[in-house]
């Protein structure tokens, strides 16, 4: 069974930077998208970044400090954190879309492989 699993978090200063990976073992592994998600306490599960053909895709809050990128040979998604603030500080989950097309959704319900999560504290 095919498991994604996220590493690289820890805790870093304001203005600073973490590399987060997510790679997928147990099997054959493809998916036509693979996102970030985070999630801090109190608050809902919120989109921070997805790949596909379609390219790489950012919210405002984070777009021009992080940078999603994936290897499909080594089944590995990376995320490239810049210029961390604390509103960043979260549990950052991978999560891998297992549908026949995907269309850009940013919807969590849409992803159907999560990896555990890997904690993320931006302090100043």
């Amino acid at each position: 069974q095919v498991q994604l699993v996220e590493s690289g978090g820890g805790s870093v200063q304001t203005g600073g930077s973490l590399r987060l990976s997510c790679a997928a073992s147990g099997g054959t592994f493809s998916s036509p998208a693979m996102a970030w998600f985070r999630q801090a306490p109190g608050k809902e599960r919120e989109f921070v970044a997805s790949i596909s053909v379609r390219g790489a895709a950012y919210p405002e809050s984070v777009k021009g400090r992080f940078t999603i990128s994936r290897d499909n040979g080594k089944n590995t998604v990376w995320l490239q954190m810049n210029s961390l603030k604390s509103e960043d500080t979260a549990v950052y989950y991978c999560a891998a879309f297992q549908g026949k097309r995907y269309t850009g959704s940013v919807r969590d319900t849409d992803f159907s492989l999560w990896g555990p999560g890997t904690q993320v504290t931006v302090s100043s």
